[in-house]
């Protein structure tokens, strides 16, 4: 556990229990703060008492009269569309509000003036493939031998953790939820893997989304900047943090395109990941064999990773072997079975259209499980992935409406992810692969990404099993 530090004595009020909201509340005591909390949900509650927390009603500010800090969990939302009732409260009466990722930051640092190495923290945000870059920088470290834990919107909560030892690493996968809010971000290597349009409702439009990733770079600045930029938002970034071309504190990422000029820049082109410093090419690393990184949205995930190693004095070869032993993550691009040549992916974590046309993009020609609750902005950025679909087989509680937007593609309304599945499975030919990739949101039918994902396997190893 991390101590939350600054608080030794004070009344701080934690909103939300669930598994941030309890580790901050742990975290805060431990620190010598005297903690306060709320949860709408009564069972929730009792959990907190049950562990010696008492319980306030934080709706009303009278409750924040004697309060130092709201915590909140980073789910509920604290400006758009509309304030939480508490942190409302909280405002009127002058509290600052924060998250455990701002408590986190702001605790660091004790005991180590005694290190040789101090610890480095390396914190990932971006639209989509945060968590398989954030996975697989941690993978990249404790391969190489380095003392690294994962935590944040990933692996365990972020004060969950043990305090780092000596050259320690911490990796964060942060989202735009996480970086709003809070108060205090201070890494030393800091990843933005690309930018498309998600949670706007959120954020109020695309520029606040933008505004919220932009946080983790303008607040504290990190020693090293590793941006895609094969986005204008992550270009303009870029711009923004260097001081010249020749600026080798922001590494520069893309898939796709050759990036050229005296700085520094990773890329992928044609499966082949290439470093680039000061005009000269430094590093090769052929990813098309490379099972656990599929794809050239995969392969942007790898060019952030290798940037970020790098940038910790990891070299390419190191880095190179360990790319080699990432086994990916589930639902992520997951190949959960084969039979009769034709591989089946669960890439249920494709929840908005960006993801879903990466996915797309990966395989030449595919069976497309898809659907759910759709997202703002529709689906007409898809186009360029359509011409991969053999045929979609539509899932949701309102398939007609997906399956209306998905122009000039065949289309099969299924309902449910059995009936998907098994009309799938039935009409596809040997080299084509069953994809799961929804873009959509899962809850609709189900409680989150994950139940979605673990329905798709269960459905496939029940038709596999028939064989």
């Amino acid at each position: 556990m991390i101590p939350v530090r600054g608080f030794d004595g004070a009344i701080v009020a934690v909103l939300g229990l669930g598994r941030s909201g309890l580790s901050a509340a742990r975290a805060l005591r431990e620190g010598g703060a005297r903690v306060v909390v709320w949860d709408d949900t009564t069972a929730a509650r009792e959990r907190a008492e049950a562990e010696g927390f008492e319980a306030r009603r934080l709706d009303r500010e009278e409750a924040f009269d004697d309060v130092a800090c709201l915590v909140t969990s980073p789910g509920i939302p604290h400006l758009y569309p509309q304030p939480n009732a508490a942190i409302a409260a909280a405002l009127r009466a002058g509290v600052p509000v924060d998250n455990d990722i701002g408590l986190f930051f702001r605790s660091l640092g004790h005991g180590w003036d005694s290190y040789d190495q101090p610890p480095k923290v390396v914190a990932v945000t971006g639209s989509n493939g945060k968590s398989t870059t954030s996975a697989l920088i941690h993978h990249i470290l404790s391969a190489s031998g380095r003392d690294s834990q994962l935590a944040g919107n990933i692996g365990r909560g972020v004060l969950d953790i043990d305090p780092p030892g000596d050259g320690g690493v911490v990796v964060l996968e942060l989202s735009s939820y996480q970086t709003d809010l809070a108060r205090s971000l201070t890494p030393d290597v800091a990843v933005f893997t690309n930018f498309s349009a998600d949670h706007l409702d959120r954020h109020a439009g695309l520029g606040g989304y933008f505004a919220a990733k932009r946080r983790l770079f303008a607040e504290g600045g990190p020693d090293r900047a590793v941006i895609g930029v094969d986005e204008i938002e992550g270009a303009y970034l870029a711009g923004q943090l260097s001081e010249g071309r020749a600026d080798d504190r922001v590494i520069r990422v893309a898939s796709g395109q050759k990036l050229s000029g005296p700085g520094w820049y990773v890329f992928a082109r044609k499966g082949f990941l290439s470093e680039w410093r000061k005009g000269r090419q430094v590093a090769s690393i052929d990813l098309r064999d490379i099972a656990g990184l599929p794809g050239a949205h995969n392969h942007q995930n790898a060019c952030a990773a290798f940037a970020a190693c790098r940038s910790l004095g990891l070299g390419p070869r190191e880095i190179e072997a360990a790319l080699r032993t990432f086994t990916g993550l589930p639902h992520r691009s997951q190949r959960v079975g084969e039979a009769k040549g034709v591989t089946y992916v669960n890439d249920s974590k494709a929840t908005n259209v960006d993801s879903a046309l990466k996915a797309l993009l990966a395989f030449p020609k595919v069976r497309w499980v898809c659907g759910g609750l759709m997202k703002e902005g529709g689906l007409e950025a898809l186009q360029p992935g359509l011409a991969h679909v053999s045929r979609a087989y539509v899932i949701g509680r309102e398939p007609e409406s997906f399956a209306l937007q998905l122009v000039d593609t065949d289309v099969e309304i299924c309902g449910d992810m059995a009936t998907a599945v098994a009309r799938s499975a039935a009409d596809a030919e040997p080299g084509e692969v069953v994809l799961l990739a929804p873009a959509a949101a899962s809850f609709d039918q189900y409680d989150n990404f994950e139940k979605r994902g673990e329905d798709f396997i269960a459905c496939v190893e029940a038709e596999l099993a028939k064989e």
